[in-house]
């Protein structure tokens, strides 16, 4: 489950959730993509995934692999029961949070340079600022991952307290995504079969990464032909459409409280994020879209 934010980059001016989250998501993605992250097996994880449900959901403490799929939402049980509960066998959830936030500082360092070199962002100061008025305090209620990365310490140097700021409004769009999807009775699988429809990705490079087989994907297909959302081959109706932007409305809704905590602020924060998302994209140390391009699987390609 991810919500919609594939409109082109940079960010659309027009102010609320969306926008913001647009231009939060580069930020955060450090913590999937960086070079620094990207292999942890040299601290025991098997490979990427193995270790992305080490640290995503470490904050949440020892959770069993039921909880990590119910609260992720979009991931098929079985490719989550791969890594957890064994990752917490190889690192506590403590040591696992301490270990993605060294490793995202040092791709920080690298990127922008180490603090006080003059590499740094200047609007970073104000991101930060800003960001932790609209998120400290907010409600948690109904929000498990939001919740959990909530607790955590907010970093002291700038930069990487706005990465831990763009990372709680990512986890907290995610978990209203998730409230949204659920109201709707849209399952994991379901969302992404829409997301598939309208060209967010495609059928084999989300079944891949997400892990869901081919009989769950055609029975969700199905489910949403039912419904008149979906034709026989996976495309959508214009109810589907309209189905899939009624759920990304009332996720924007959901996810208003840092928007209406800024107020006309909100500009301000949208544009000292601005140059830190966009050097992020432009130099390629992140995506600037979902799924990145390095794991597309062309239509027809094996699943």
């Amino acid at each position: 489950m991810t919500a919609d934010t594939s409109a082109s980059w940079p960010a659309p001016s027009r102010p609320g959730p969306r926008a913001l989250t647009k231009l939060a998501e580069p930020i955060h993605a450090l913590t999937y993509y960086s070079r620094e992250l990207t292999d942890l097996t040299d601290v025991g994880y098997r490979g990427w995934w193995h270790a992305y449900f080490a640290y995503r959901p470490a904050p949440m403490g020892a959770v069993s692999a039921g909880t990590v799929t119910a609260a992720f939402y979009n991931f098929a049980p079985r490719m989550v029961e791969r890594a957890v509960p064994g990752v917490w066998a190889i690192r506590s959830p403590a040591d696992t949070v301490a270990l993605r936030h060294e490793r995202v500082v040092k791709a920080i360092d690298r990127i922008f340079g180490p603090a006080g070199s003059g590499g740094r962002s200047p609007e970073a100061a104000s991101a930060a600022r800003l960001l932790r008025r609209a998120l400290d305090g907010l409600s948690i209620a109904g929000r498990p991952v939001f919740g959990a990365y909530a607790e955590l310490v907010w970093p002291t140097d700038d930069l990487e307290a706005v990465w831990h700021g763009c990372t709680l409004l990512r986890e907290l769009r995610g978990d209203c995504h998730a409230t949204a999807l659920a109201a709707a009775e849209v399952d994991g699988v379901m969302a992404h079969v829409l997301m598939a429809g309208r060209g967010h990705g495609n059928r084999p490079t989300i079944q891949a990464i997400r892990g869901w087989n081919d009989q769950e994907w055609d029975g969700a297909v199905a489910r949403l032909n039912e419904r008149g959302w979906a034709g026989r081959d996976g495309s959508l109706t214009d109810a589907g459409r309209q189905g899939r932007e009624a759920i990304e409305h009332h996720t924007d809704a959901l996810a208003m409280g840092p928007v209406t905590r800024l107020g006309t602020d909100l500009g301000d924060l949208l544009a000292a994020l601005e140059p830190v998302a966009g050097h992020l994209v432009a130099s390629g140390e992140v995506s600037a879209t979902w799924p990145p391009p390095h794991l597309h699987r062309p239509e027809g390609g094996a699943r």
